[in-house]
């Protein structure tokens, strides 16, 4: 019986203690009850949610994301499905507002490495007021029937392509952790296509660009063991009751495990400390905690082939770096980008993807004129907090939106310029018909 079955099994046995848990907390938590305004009933009902929480199954959060503000007005925003295919689905965030000239236009490239997309709601909150932001929403694996076919590295890079083909020219394009690497792939083979719609500027945040650049507990724990033992180890079949029923995948509470190791003292910490708000009755403070946890709790699976490929390319050959990366025999030519701005950015205390990973994007794309290249280090956060938090809101969300506003004013005829006839001829169909 493999780990996979076992961790579905665990879950069902224990769904009728998590009610029996529930009902407890509901009675002596009652405001009716005068037990619920003890010390002893709060420490009851606080014991209650926290068992509750750790051993219930995470689903997939939503966005929420129904307005914003807009030149200090509050505007509405709605969600909607612009492109599909079996592993992702590209969301747009509409706003409901009649704009005076076209806003610059934002694709979000989510990680796929555990998490779903909307770990980076406070990326497109902080995003939506000045851009047009889209968002590649990754399916768990465990949802995709096989007869979807596989999905690999070079799936994602066909995923990107076909994201930006379906946007349009001048699109901008961030990409946060695990995809710098595939998205600066996708727009290296889009360059040397001379792709009418390869994106105005690319923004790679906190990415293993090349992760022998002060390598991390993560980074050397996969060159140590090697692309096998990940294989051995790490591979299960999606179990029986799933719809990707036989699937082989990374499970999601492998990568969750791995994740809270990093740091397990900090969420042990953070679960006392909700008890002690609960007993307190500080609804704010154990609020905040709810909210973070049923974010960072919520995993997908990811494809076997697709995780065994990135571990090997990325983090056991370096392939990018080194050169040596393909795409379907075709070797990944980083000096074909010459029109494509490029920002990177990277936090000084990330313990994921180490300060300087994500910065050597620009001494590989060599060609990339210095008038269009921009590196910032955000002082005192970690890899969370390059792409969510009340530092990337306030500090580097307006150094991106002051970068695509100055890769916004090369727009025109100029950006035509290296494109082949076809290509120009594209650009202004899709100008005539937009």
């Amino acid at each position: 019986m493999h780990n996979y079955l076992l961790y579905d099994i665990s879950h069902a046995a224990l769904r009728p203690w998590r009610a029996m848990t529930q009902a407890a907390k509901l009675c002596f938590g009652h405001p009716f009850n005068p037990v619920a305004r003890t010390t002893f009933g709060r420490s009851l009902t606080a014991t209650c949610e926290l068992w509750e929480r750790t051993t219930r199954h995470y689903e997939k959060p939503t966005f929420g994301l129904s307005s914003t503000v807009v030149g200090g007005e509050p505007v509405r925003a709605s969600e909607e499905v612009v492109w599909a295919r079996p592993f992702c689905r590209l969301l747009h965030f509409r706003k409901e507002w009649h704009q005076p000239q076209p806003e610059p236009r934002l694709l979000i490239i989510a990680p796929m490495s555990g998490h779903y997309a909307t770990l980076l709601r406070g990326t497109v909150e902080a995003m939506l007021p000045r851009c047009d932001v889209y968002i590649s929403d990754w399916v768990d694996a465990s949802m995709v029937p096989t007869a979807a076919g596989s999905f690999d590295l070079d799936d994602y890079i066909d995923y990107v392509i076909d994201m930006l083909q379906v946007l349009g020219p001048d699109t901008h394009v961030m990409a946060v952790c695990q995809p710098s690497v595939p998205v600066l792939a996708a727009v290296a083979l889009m360059e040397e296509d001379q792709d009418a719609f390869a994106p105005r500027s690319m923004i790679l945040m906190s990415g293993p660009i090349d992760t022998r650049v002060n390598p991390t507990a993560v980074n050397r724990l996969a060159t140590e063991r090697g692309t096998d033992w990940f294989q051995r180890n790490a591979i299960m079949p999606v179990p029986f009751g799933h719809p990707g029923f036989g699937r082989a995948v990374y499970p999601g509470f492998l990568q969750l495990s791995g994740f809270m190791s990093l740091n397990m003292d900090r969420h042990v910490t953070a679960h006392w400390n909700m008890y002690k708000h609960l007993v307190q009755g500080d609804g704010d403070s154990a609020g905040k905690h709810r909210e973070f946890y049923d974010e960072y709790l919520a995993v997908m699976d990811l494809t076997a082939e697709f995780y065994l490929q990135t571990i090997d390319t990325v983090f056991v050959r370096h392939a990018l770096p080194r050169g040596r990366m393909t795409y379907r025999g075709r070797k990944i030519d980083l000096s074909s980008i010459r029109h494509v701005g490029l920002m990177t950015v990277e936090g000084e205390k990330d313990d994921i993807s180490g300060v300087g990973q994500t910065e050597a994007a620009h001494r590989l794309c060599s060609q990339i004129p210095s008038s269009m290249r921009v590196h910032y280090v955000q002082p005192n956060v970690g890899h969370y907090g390059v792409f969510n938090g009340s530092r990337f809101t306030a500090e580097i969300a307006p150094r991106v939106q002051a970068f695509i506003q100055d890769q916004e004013a090369n727009r025109g005829a100029g950006n035509l310029t290296g494109l082949a006839p076809r290509s120009r001829r594209l650009v202004r169909e899709y100008a005539t018909v937009h």
